[in-house]
């Protein structure tokens, strides 16, 4: 029992760590049509940047966190315009190339600029403690990521379906040419919500570094974990990415427990009958 809850927490945090960064590709891709296996290099460059203000310039973590999930905000901003943009409609094998390309430049750049280590991500001292569960301790970290994702998921669903801006995010997902005529502005609907969904990889490669650490293949690594989070999510579905990343975060916690070297196959096969079964995600109705 006690051994079962610790797994329990163990994949609670993983699938919190997966929400945050896959949420903004979900929307993303369900906002704009575009295949992005390129959405893992923001996760990338918000832990590499962390590392590069807090570790080598000595700046606080705390100022070196919110600088660095800005920046990679800022980057996404300007890659929307004039890379992705110009993917909206293409064939599909056209953006496979386009965003798996900034993929590859992203990590020739990690590797040129910090090498191919693990690199440290500091993280503010108040997170640097554990927490006393009873049956385990907790890192204080790690129990962030918990509360941090679950506050996340409420807040993006009542900023989806309560909010103006969501109505139109929506509306845009669902009918875009009759959003357009109607008078929303999606061009900039699109820049604000990449630039947004950037923000959260960033800010979930930079609290997840302990369970998935950050290196220059960090990208490479993770994309097939992050398409799979999105696929059985279903695009642009809120409760479906978390519903998502709740099932893979504690099927891979439970497997690598239970038998560790059958893990990949018994967790990758359940996500083939899943879609199997729900092809357009279990979010979907």
């Amino acid at each position: 029992m006690v051994t079962l809850a610790s797994v329990i927490v163990d994949g609670l945090a993983y699938a919190m760590v997966l929400f945050v960064v896959c949420v903004g590709l979900s929307v993303t891709m369900g906002l704009m049509k575009v295949v992005n296996l390129a959405h893992g290099a923001f996760a990338l460059l918000g832990g590499v940047f962390v590392h590069v203000l807090a570790a080598d310039h000595a700046l606080p973590p705390t100022l070196a966190i919110a600088l660095a999930v800005v920046a990679v905000a800022a980057i996404a901003a300007l890659l929307e315009p004039v890379v992705f943009r110009r993917l909206y409609g293409a064939d599909p094998l056209r953006q496979v190339l386009a965003t798996i390309a900034l993929v590859f430049l992203a990590v020739a750049s990690v590797n040129a600029w910090q090498g191919s280590a693990i690199l440290a991500v500091p993280l503010p001292e108040a997170l640097s403690g554990r927490l006393d569960l009873g049956f385990r301790t907790l890192p204080v970290h790690r129990a962030f990521v918990i509360v941090a994702g679950l506050f996340l998921f409420v807040a993006l669903y009542a900023l989806v379906r309560l909010t103006r801006w969501g109505v139109r995010v929506r509306a845009a997902v669902d009918d875009p040419a009759t959003a357009e005529s109607l008078g929303l502005n999606t061009a900039t609907l699109k820049l604000v919500a990449f630039a947004g969904g950037a923000a959260l990889a960033a800010f979930g490669g930079i609290f997840g570094a302990e369970i998935l650490p950050v290196d220059a293949a960090y990208p490479l690594r993770t994309i097939a974990l992050y398409l799979t989070v999105v696929a059985l999510g279903g695009l642009g579905n809120v409760p479906g990415t978390m519903l998502a990343a709740l099932g893979l975060g504690f099927a891979e916690t439970f497997a690598r427990f239970a038998a560790p070297t059958a893990a990949p196959l018994v967790v990758f096969g359940a996500i083939a009958l899943a879609l199997l079964a729900r092809p357009h995600g279990l979010g979907q109705r």
